[in-house]
């Protein structure tokens, strides 16, 4: 009986599974981890860089991981910045680091270009964006 009704709701009223950050002014919220995830884009970078052209399966196989890691790093870090932009940073923030929108929106175009190509200062210059954000955040801190 219970199965049924479930079966029934599940068909009347679908389900469907969402993914974000908890929008509760729950004050967690650190940098670091974007931080961590350039430092991440900067390492594959390094690996893409030592392997050169695959020369075998193997070395393909490296250089596909290292591409997707670099990807998957960029974009977190994208991710986890602007929801501090979003979500933390308040109008008394940036009335105090009036550079914030710019330096933010500059981050992400920076993330983004790294996750196209290989470029070691890119991917340096994109962690030394964030962080300067997160210098910005701690500012607010104190």
């Amino acid at each position: 009986m219970l199965q049924t009704i479930t079966q029934f709701a599940g068909r009347v009223l679908p389900t469907r599974v969402v993914h974000a950050h908890c929008d509760i002014p729950c004050g967690i919220y650190d940098p670091r981890d974007a931080i961590q995830a350039a430092q991440t884009v900067i390492r594959m970078t390094e690996l893409i860089g030592e392997l050169g052209v695959p020369s075998s399966v193997d070395d393909h196989n490296s250089f596909v991981r290292y591409v997707q890691v670099k990807e998957e790093h960029a974009e977190k870090a994208k991710h986890d910045i602007l929801v501090i932009w979003a979500d933390y940073f308040k109008p008394e923030h940036l009335a105090a680091h009036p550079e914030l929108h710019t330096k933010v929106w500059e981050a992400c175009k920076l993330g983004s270009y790294v996750k196209q190509h290989v470029d070691m200062a890119k991917a340096e210059e994109f962690k030394a964006a964030l962080e300067e954000i997160g210098a910005a955040f701690t500012a607010t801190k104190s």
